[in-house]
């Protein structure tokens, strides 16, 4: 059984698949890895490095398509730009593994599947307690938001600490962070940890002790009693009427903030509006909002994808990569994912499509021919196939029209006391 690790070929991404402290786990398992020349060189891991571990470097892409398995960050759908390069060098049988953004390029999954190579999207792993580990969306939106709140700190024209000197008192920053799912609580702790003054809000009740827990002020705007969660205990949309209105008593907040983080992405979705250019107008000139949520038209009535606006002197950043700007860290941590992905995918050195198996027949897009995934299909217009629960989101309580982080992992208790417990006291 041979597993390649593909050079990336997104712009500006430098993150890689899978990192040489993973392969022994691998070989252990029956797993043999060939790596593309250079394909963790932006992360800071050489080639020398994954032969010092047991790998074999191929000299070019198509001798690394010769695997088995193809191991990338980024799949076509994730890679729009350069993604249809590598299909004439797929071939039947072959397995992808990768992100390839299946809710929001289902017509990518089409054109994948006509290869006849079948296809895993790790953005679809079930949110289960088995899965935790492979969980590429989670790992990731970690990253995104300490590095939210370094971008904050680098523009904000103050400090985040309060400093009492002999030049004077410097008061401490205003942090407000909007959606406490796994990139809001990690963007909450970092922002502590600078010594700024955080607070956070989320539709859901349930995340009050986990902002309270990081040292936070959890925000109450009084907004009419409404369901706020699924049974899977996902957020989930509230209509029109309910936005409006939580705009209007949000704006409050965000002019007394002298940085604003948004986090609140529905996949394959445009984003829900939460900051309107009116709230804007209302901060201070010097603020700055950082918009997670940017790629899918952003929380930020004003944010732009990747780029840097300043309106009334209010700087507003719609960043769509953050974790590549960290490659080392979030490459270690993709790639522990992946890694415990292929140790449930492969049984004693052969590939075990189980398909009573939620996490693989969750992950599966394409399968002999053709999108295997009961919602893909359903994007498509393309008739249902026999499903299995897994299959079916719904049949799990695993919806996708949820109004969260765009990790789309729902808050635990666990992972706010694993932030806090790092946490020094400010």
């Amino acid at each position: 059984m041979k597993a390649a690790v593909l050079r990336e070929t997104f712009p500006g991404e430098k993150r890689v698949a899978l990192v040489a402290g993973n392969l022994a786990q691998l070989q252990k398992a029956g797993i043999d890895v060939i790596v593309e020349s250079g394909a963790g060189q932006s992360a800071g891991i050489t080639d020398a490095d994954y032969e010092a571990k047991g790998a074999t470097i191929a000299t070019d892409r198509q001798a690394a398509f010769d695997a088995d398995l193809v191991l990338q960050v980024r799949s076509l759908g994730a890679n729009p730009e350069n993604g249809a390069a590598d299909l004439p060098l797929m071939k039947t049988g072959q397995l992808i593994v990768g992100t390839c953004d299946p809710l929001g390029s289902a017509t990518a999954a089409a054109t994948l599947a006509a290869t006849g190579a079948t296809s895993f999207s790790l953005e679809l792993i079930p949110r289960i307690t088995r899965a935790q580990s492979m969980d590429v969306l989670s790992s990731q939106a970690t990253i995104a938001g300490y590095r939210a709140v370094l971008l904050a700190a680098n523009e904000l024209p103050k400090i985040f600490p309060l400093l009492m000197t002999a030049a004077g008192t410097l008061t401490a920053a205003r942090v407000f962070v909007i959606g406490a799912g796994v990139a809001g609580l990690q963007a909450i702790a970092t922002a502590r940890r600078l010594g700024g003054i955080v607070e956070a809000y989320d539709v859901r009740p349930a995340c009050r002790e986990q902002v309270e827990s990081l040292g936070a002020k959890f925000v109450e705007l009084q907004l009419e009693a409404t369901e706020s969660e699924d049974q899977g205990g996902y957020a989930k949309a509230l209509g029109e009427d309910f936005y409006q209105k939580q705009r209007e008593l949000m704006a409050a907040v965000v002019s007394e903030s002298d940085v604003v983080i948004t986090t609140a992405a529905i996949p394959g979705q445009t984003s829900p509006l939460l900051i309107t250019a009116e709230a804007v107008e209302g901060m201070a000139s010097g603020g700055v909002i950082i918009d997670l949520a940017a790629e899918r038209g952003g929380n930020c009535e004003l944010s732009v994808a990747d780029q840097r606006i300043v309106k009334n002197g209010v700087v507003i950043l719609g960043p769509t990569n953050l974790p590549a700007e960290i490659p080392n860290h979030a490459s270690q941590m993709f790639s522990n994912n992946v890694t415990n992905f292929l140790l449930n995918l492969v049984k004693d050195g052969e590939i075990n499509l189980d398909l009573d198996d939620e996490i693989i027949a969750g992950t599966m897009v394409t399968h002999e021919g053709q999108v295997s995934n009961a919602r893909i299909r359903e994007l498509l217009g393309l008739e249902a196939l026999n499903e299995t629960p897994e299959q079916n989101p719904e049949a799990t309580g695993q919806t996708f029209n949820a109004t969260q982080d765009q990790n789309m992992e729902p808050t635990s208790n666990e992972i706010a006391d694993s932030i806090n417990d790092e946490e020094p006291s400010v």
